[in-house]
This record gives structure tokens, C-alpha cells and sequence, in this order.
């Protein structure tokens, strides 16, 4: 199915934790391949993060039975620690991620754009099961 609308798509959460905490588990390799996938049937297998503007970064993301995986990956066009991240990904699409400190938890707003070949709202539904498996995970440690 192919998708028409461009607009941009935003999904967020509140992780009851400092921002400080959430940016290491959101940009440190050991803390992402525990967090980054939508089901409990993939994983990241491998996960690398140059944070800084011009950095690349790459995360494996795997079906667990071996059947299918795929790099996600992109360069970063801002860095603000604690506050901002933006990057471009692979294929061009932009994507932004607010870091809100509220103190003792931390308010994540993630803006990404959609692409072509899947509905929007498969889309906003994975990236929102990453964002609540990042939430769950920091909460957790």
C-alpha cells in the first residue's frame, strides 16, 4: 500500500526518569540494543552511535527465528545534549526527538517522516511500540 500523505508523524511518552538518564539509555549501543524493537519477537542485535553532528549511527533490527533484519541508521544533522536530537536517515526522511525535563521524569517527543510503502498508522503504531519499549526498559534499570 502506498502511502500519499507526508505529513509528519509524532508519537511520545513520559519516562519516569531524569533526562539525564534517559539521554545515556536513549544514545549509548549497550542501552539501545535492549530497547530498540517493536515486538517481543525482534531484537537489535547491534547497535553503533557517533552522537554528535555529522555522526552516523546504525541499529540491527532482527526477527529473533532469523528470518529477516535490516539496518536502521542515518547521520545526525543537530545534537543539543539533553534536549535535541535530529537526524536524517538512510533514505532522506528527517527525523526529530525532544528531550523535555520535567524533573524527575522526562517528557520524549519523537517527529519522523513517513514513508511510502506502509500506512501511517502501521508506522506511528511500530515506532510508538519502540518508544513504550524504551520507556519500559529505562524505567526498569
Amino acid at each position: 500500500m502506498e502511502t500519499t500523505n507526508n505529513i509528519a508523524i509524532t508519537v511520545e511518552t513520559i519516562v519516569s526518569a531524569p533526562v539525564a538518564k534517559v539521554w545515556e539509555f536513549w544514545s549509548e549501543p549497550e542501552h539501545i540494543t535492549q530497547w530498540c524493537q517493536a515486538s517481543d519477537d525482534w531484537h537489535a542485535p547491534y547497535a553503533d552511535n557517533d552522537l554528535r553532528v555529522d555522526g552516523t549511527f546504525k541499529t540491527t533490527m532482527a526477527a529473533k527465528d532469523g528470518s529477516f533484519s535490516f539496518d536502521f541508521g542515518g547521520v545526525y544533522t543537530t545534537v543539543e545534549k539533553h534536549r535535541l536530537i535530529e537526524y536524517t536517515m538512510g533514505d532522506g526522511r528527517k527525523v526529530s526527538v525532544t528531550f523535555e525535563d520535567q524533573g524527575n521524569s522526562t517528557k520524549v517527543i519523537e517527529t519522523f517522516d513517513p514513508e511510502s510503502t506502509n500506512p501511517i498508522e502501521m508506522q506511528r503504531g511500530g515506532w510508538q511500540a519502540i518508544l513504550d519499549n524504551f520507556k519500559k526498559y529505562t524505567e526498569t534499570l
